[in-house]
């Protein structure tokens, strides 16, 4: 399979593998996508399996952008298509009519985990919020702050210990203004039986809930992250553009997507920032890039080092040809925003958001930003899940047909049978019935879960 005609290189639909379209001399790069995924390190025959063997990438260190916008298109459409949602009092709207357990610290796991044993409430441990200094305390605050506005959440206990460094008091000057109905503290330290207490505050909190029904709501009040994970040699030629398109049909609806991921733009940045809609928006985007860069040089770490084994056995072989793929899943819309730790996206179309890779502390920070739900594609598969429906969207037939206990849809038929826009309906199908009530796996099997990002020291 061609991908672009620009590419020297080819797919093997059967293992989702390069192989040379031509003679390559060595020194010259590897086209995929249109764009080079690294230099060949040898000469290469046409025909020829290209990999780690003899591949090498292109990455260094930090670049030089200029801004120079490009308009693909994808305009305004109305729509009368809705989902049945849950409109709050602030006027955002949840797909999920949940009591969520918030802990300050993690000392409190336990307590959480009994309290949402008893009472239906979900909780998500994590270990941080005391003996944390600097940004990592920061970061903590404002990605727990994400959690607690969550409009999926109905009602939220905020359970803290009491001598944390993250304490209530602390927490709620991060958290600032909130619905008293909504939202509820509880200090372990404070009461003879937390539980008991515990329970009262979320009886209170499910009464609450139970004001709000569903109702019909246009779907351009869906927030959705986007999210690859486990990727392999389909992932950019499936899954990810499918996903795309989905994102720009969306948005040209008048939705939201949000893309992360930071060092898996490294490589393709370059067709993001072309995409930005204002030269703030670009120089937001220039500073997301390097920023994240410099987290790597401090760790005297090099920049490239990001596929993992699974990526190279399905067929990943460098960072640009990973980065290549994974930006797929944002279409080709503008980008209207960048947004960091503790922000909640806002604008109708494509926002960038800071973080990492990792697939656990990726879903954590799109849940944060208020997104609904995440659709989350893997080519080797995955159980993990947010505390949002998490859609696993399979890159191969053979994924979705042994874990269908953990991929809810797959993506494979764009390679054969039917058409972009074909699956984009039905996907996009798909999503209006999670929104309106219908369970994904990750929520099927409870595999709902945080991991906050860390960079700092531990006291």
């Amino acid at each position: 399979m061609l991908i672009n005609k620009l590419d020297n290189v080819e797919i093997n639909l059967e293992n989702g593998h390069k192989y040379a379209l031509c003679d390559i001399k060595k020194g010259e790069n590897i086209i995929k996508y249109g764009s080079p995924i690294g230099h060949a390190t040898e000469d290469i025959k046409k025909g020829e399996h290209i990999h780690t063997h003899n591949i090498k990438t292109n990455l260094s260190g930090k670049s030089e952008y200029k801004y120079n916008y490009k308009d693909y298109g994808v305009g305004d459409v109305a729509t009368s298509l809705t989902f049945k949602g849950y409109v709050r009092e602030n006027g955002d709207v949840g797909i999920r009519n949940e009591i969520w357990i918030i802990n300050t610290v993690g000392c409190v796991n336990k307590v959480a985990q009994k309290l949402a044993q008893i009472t239906g409430a979900k909780y998500f441990p994590h270990p941080f919020g005391c003996s944390q200094l600097g940004d990592d305390q920061k970061i903590t605050q404002l990605v727990l702050k994400g959690l607690v506005n969550h409009p999926n959440a109905a009602g939220v206990l905020v359970l803290g210990l009491g001598c944390e460094n993250n304490n209530i008091k602390e927490f709620k000057k991060v958290l600032g203004d909130y619905n008293e109905k909504r939202v509820k503290f509880l200090n372990c330290q404070d009461f003879d039986d937390e539980i008991e207490e515990g329970i009262k505050l979320i009886d209170e909190l499910k009464e609450y809930a139970s004001s709000f029904k569903r109702e019909d709501v246009n779907i351009s009040k869906l927030k959705i992250g986007l999210k690859c994970g486990g990727s392999d040699g389909y992932s950019g030629i499936s899954a990810n553009p499918l996903v795309g398109s989905l994102s720009d049909r969306l948005i040209s609806h008048g939705g939201s997507c949000v893309l992360t991921e930071v060092p898996e733009m490294f490589g393709a940045e370059h067709l993001l920032m072309e995409r930005c809609e204002t030269k703030e928006v670009f120089d937001k985007t220039v500073a997301l890039i390097n920023n994240f860069k410099d987290y790597y040089i401090r760790h005297n770490q090099v920049i490239y080092e990001n596929p993992s084994p699974g990526n190279k056995e399905g067929g990943i072989t460098t960072l640009e040809e990973k980065s290549l793929g994974c930006i797929q899943k944002g279409g080709l819309s503008k980008v209207v925003d960048v947004i960091d730790y503790g922000d909640a996206v806002s604008k109708n179309g494509l926002s960038l958001l800071n973080g990492p890779g990792n697939d656990i502390v990726a879903i954590t920070n799109l849940t944060s930003a208020g997104v609904n739900m995440i659709l989350f594609t893997t080519g080797r598969g995955t159980p993990v899940g947010a505390p949002v429906p998490t859609v696993k969207i399979s890159t191969n037939k053979n994924l979705y047909e042994r874990k269908k206990n953990w991929i809810d849809f797959d993506s494979s038929p764009v390679l054969s049978e039917k058409s972009m826009d074909e699956m984009t309906d039905k996907l996009l199908e798909y999503i209006i019935k999670v929104a309106s009530g219908e369970e994904t796996n990750n929520e099927k099997n409870d595999f709902r879960e945080i991991s906050i990002f860390k960079d700092g020291v531990t006291l």
